[in-house]
């Protein structure tokens, strides 16, 4: 959120949300349509980074841009959260415990709120391409966080795909050590992070998505996290700041809040009812080749041969972890 961070954030688009049960089998143009949602969803969700980066042209720091984001997302997630847990079919969502809303809060302060503020901070200091490579490692560290907490098997198809993948960030981060400075250090450091708290959130979200159902807790942690985000600012920032906000940052953070925030989770969770989450997850691999084309063609980042390697190299290990058997 999560973007996702950024949602999303988003990490790689589908595994941003979490996924209910595969479903039925469905006719082929539901099928179709299923991989058209998902394929837009990921795109969207890709389309944060760009955003951002847009943003940063315009003088804003990271506190102040997050704020206008979650601002805008707000009653969207609201509305979000209260359609989801509206009576359906007879049937009444189970009633919100003391329990449940500290859950909430602790998913929506780690997975949507700080894992937000960290990218939003990193990709001041990194380009986009490689923010989204870094991000799309999420499923990996769902893994290893699965390792270190609850002693879960790996499977050795999976250290050969983290392997892979990793080599591929390390290659383009190396290159863009290189050529931008140390500061690329702390923006791959900063979204690195982003990805771990919203591992986290995933790792953590299991049993409560069994029992209030992904959207409604995705509706209700995001509005946490929206409101973290907007007494942030109001701690830190005088509210007259606001004003000096040029107006392309505005319009730009409902942009982000619309079309690469709510959107893509919605455009998600369709194309999961209709194809699973397996193939949706799939879909999403198109999610880092859209960062770097847009990359290419709105923020003039190049596009080297380091870069389309190392892009290769995080898809194909990616892959090769998802495909992995016992």
């Amino acid at each position: 959120m999560s973007s996702s961070p950024s949602a999303p954030p988003s990490s790689s688009s589908s595994s941003s949300i979490a996924t209910p049960p595969a479903p039925a089998p469905r006719s082929p143009a539901s099928r179709s349509g299923g991989l058209v949602l998902a394929t837009i969803g990921a795109i969207a969700f890709s389309g944060k980074a760009i955003i951002v980066k847009l943003a940063y042209r315009h003088d804003v720091d990271a506190v102040t841009l997050i704020m206008l984001r979650m601002l805008f997302a707000l009653p969207l997630f609201v509305m979000l959260a209260w359609w989801a847990g509206r009576p359906r079919g007879g049937v009444t969502p189970p009633r919100l415990t003391g329990r449940d809303w500290l859950g909430i809060f602790g998913l929506g302060f780690s997975g949507y709120y700080l894992g937000s503020f960290l990218d939003f901070a990193g990709l001041a200091y990194i380009s986009a391409s490689l923010e989204r490579l870094i991000l799309y490692l999420n499923p990996t560290l769902v893994l290893l966080l699965g390792w270190v907490l609850f002693r879960r098997k790996v499977l050795r198809g999976q250290l050969v795909g983290m392997a892979i993948s990793y080599a591929g960030v390390v290659l383009v981060f190396g290159r863009e050590l290189q050529s931008a400075g140390s500061n690329t250090a702390l923006g791959a450091g900063l979204v690195f992070g982003s990805a771990i708290t919203y591992a986290l959130y995933l790792v953590y979200s299991g049993q409560m998505v069994k029992r209030l159902g992904s959207l409604r807790l995705t509706g209700l942690a995001s509005t946490v996290a929206c409101l973290c985000c907007i007494a942030q600012f109001v701690v830190l920032k005088p509210l007259s700041s606001v004003l000096a906000v040029a107006p392309e940052v505005a319009w730009l953070s409902v942009l982000n809040a619309t079309l690469c925030t709510v959107v893509p989770v919605l455009l998600v969770m369709m194309a999961i009812e209709r194809i699973g989450p397996a193939l949706t997850a799939q879909s999403g691999m198109v999610g880092p080749l859209s960062t770097i084309l847009l990359g290419v063609v709105l923020l003039g980042e190049p596009l080297t041969a380091w870069l389309a390697v190392g892009t290769v190299l995080v898809i194909a290990g990616i892959l090769v972890f998802s495909r992995a058997k016992a």
